[in-house]
């Protein structure tokens, strides 16, 4: 596996990274130690700044991950509607001062100005979007690349239920800017298949919740290595928000909740960020609600961030050579 040759793209130009793999972004999730565990093992870690409520420990979480890597990680905006008010000019003012060289923004259309200003400081930017509309539209707004989210994937999947198979190829044909796939990727087989569609790099989540240094209760992690691509289903429909969730009794509650119409702060107990926490700190695996892809079928293993992505690599390699005899 020394010669990365087929995966050197326009993505791990841009990204300075080995590979042209990028750690999803997971609230509650992404800590420094595991961002850094990802950049170190050759791909991209990215970091949630939504999960710090205060400049200050944005600012001790970025300087944290600095020390833990001298390799590229990232920072996610998010320009979701969310219960707490963000101000992500006081995130960007951290990311000019401490130097972080990736910026992704995921939501709404990123804002001209603030991706103006993040480019003017050399930062390089992405834009998580799931239809090429929108991929259109962010490429317009001035992105480096774009992340195309598929359905099957775990967490914000938008509202139009479009395939990372079709959503693919559909994006590289029509973009200029580089292409990165997401939803349902979790091994070589997925990233081998990203590139064939046209994509220059991928976007992985639910695989690396099954990691010795996925920060998730021990509980969680083996609950869900005994989980089947049956065993998620979408919610937060009714507020056009939709969530591809791991079926615990929490989501199936959200579910149950909104076919009955409930009030707003009925369903947001339930899905409440505190219950979530209180998942991963403590183990109880009905407590919260948990972003999950379908991929979660193909992913039975707790293994180290490092082996993970070097294993996908080595499949990815292997599987070629043996397409290309």
């Amino acid at each position: 596996m020394d010669d990365l040759t087929m995966f050197k793209t326009r993505v791990t130009q841009l990204l300075g990274t080995q590979l042209p793999i990028v750690g999803g972004c997971m609230m509650h999730i992404s800590r420094p130690e595991f961002v850094a565990a990802i950049s170190n093992a050759g791909a991209l870690g990215t970091m949630p700044s939504a999960m710090y409520a205060s400049q200050d420990d944005f600012r001790e979480a970025v300087r944290r991950t600095k020390a833990l890597t001298d390799r590229p990680f990232g920072v996610n905006l998010s320009l979701f509607p969310a219960l707490r008010p963000i101000d992500n000019e006081l995130y960007v003012e951290v990311v000019l001062e401490e130097g972080v060289p990736v910026v992704e923004t995921s939501g709404h259309r990123p804002p001209e100005g603030l991706l103006s200003q993040l480019k003017t400081a050399g930062v390089k930017t992405m834009h998580k979007c799931v239809s090429v509309r929108h991929a259109l539209s962010a490429q317009k707004a001035g992105v480096d690349a774009v992340t195309l989210f598929g359905t099957e994937g775990g967490g914000h999947i938008g509202e139009l239920g479009l395939s990372t198979m079709a959503l693919v190829p559909r994006a590289a044909d029509a973009l200029e800017v580089p292409v990165l796939a997401a939803g349902g990727i979790a091994d070589g087989r997925g990233l081998l298949a990203a590139l064939a569609l046209g994509a220059e790099g991928v976007t992985i989540g639910t695989r690396l919740l099954l990691t010795e240094e996925c920060p998730i209760h021990p509980n969680l992690k083996e609950a869900l290595a005994a989980a089947t691509e049956l065993d998620t289903l979408p919610i937060l429909g009714s507020l056009h928000n939709t969530l591809r969730a791991w079926k615990n009794p929490a989501a199936l509650k959200v579910a149950e909740l909104e076919g009955d119409q409930a009030s707003l702060a009925r369903i947001l107990a339930v899905v409440a960020g505190t219950e979530t926490k209180r998942m991963f700190e403590e183990g109880d695996v009905d407590a919260g609600v948990v972003a999950c892809s379908q991929s979660i079928g193909i992913v039975s293993e707790i293994k180290p961030v490092a082996e993970v992505i070097r294993g996908m690599v080595a499949q990815a390699e292997a599987i070629r050579q043996r397409l290309g005899a």
